[in-house]
């Protein structure tokens, strides 16, 4: 099982292995990601990120049989390798936090060989977890209504996960994204660089046949491009924010 960014080791929860299973809530998850430059975003969350993080697009796992491949859309949090403009010590100073942060320390992971299974899963590494502090995860080997909650989380952010992967096969299928660069100079001198990210191609977006546009309306699209385009203003404000 692969560990995803954040995640230290994921292991499937089980009932008479963990029974007695208690994440200490108290403890922050904040210094978890303070080293993500950039964190999963899904369609939804797209009203609520476009108004401080830059919203781009990255290409993710091998193309088809067709040469094209899969995409998907990131919430820039920093311009530079291992930098989170939004976290402070052990605080997230945005406004908005990501559910792919929120989600933290489970996840849903396929856990057969057939890649069909679905598991809750835990970090095994994450400290809150103990046998003597916190939210009991199962009760009489049933899960407690902690654990329903988080698992009723887990599965609307897969839900959204997987109604994002189909609006991104449409932009990939109708061609509507292109290379990006973005470049900044700092006040100390200092040059940013930032490379390696998909962007709306607005001539190509402009020249959509009628019948595409409306298929794009259809499907929620327009609303959503319109909102990635509103976010990439924002990348000059992280890049201010390095001169702070």
């Amino acid at each position: 099982m692969s560990n995803p960014p954040m995640y230290g080791e994921l292991l499937p929860l089980d009932r008479e292995v963990h029974k007695n299973l208690k994440l200490d809530t108290n403890q922050t998850v904040v210094s978890q990601v303070a080293d993500q430059n950039s964190v999963f975003l899904a369609a939804v969350e797209f009203g609520d990120a476009c108004k401080e993080y830059p919203i781009v697009f990255v290409r993710a796992g091998a193309p088809d049989a067709q040469g094209k491949q899969a995409v998907a859309p990131l919430a820039v949090l920093g311009l530079k390798p291992g930098s989170n403009l939004f976290v402070d010590a052990e605080k997230w100073t945005g406004n908005y936090v990501p559910a792919y942060v929120r989600r933290y320390p489970f996840a849903m992971a396929r856990v057969d060989d057939t890649g069909n299974s679905l598991a809750v899963c835990y970090d095994h590494k994450w400290a809150g977890f103990n046998e003597t502090t916190g939210e009991a995860l199962f009760k009489d080997g049933q899960p407690t209504e902690f654990l329903q909650n988080a698992k009723a989380f887990l599965e609307n952010f897969e839900q959204e996960t997987e109604r994002t992967r189909l609006i991104c096969n449409l932009l990939v299928e109708l061609d509507l994204l292109q290379d990006m660069r973005f470049e900044a100079g700092l006040p100390n001198g200092e040059k940013l660089d930032v490379e390696g990210f998909l962007a709306l191609d607005e001539k190509k977006y402009s020249e959509l046949a009628d019948d595409k546009v409306l298929q794009l309306h259809r499907n929620g699209l327009i609303a959503l491009l319109e909102m990635h385009r509103l976010s990439l203003s924002n990348m000059n404000r992280l890049a201010a924010r390095y001169g702070v």
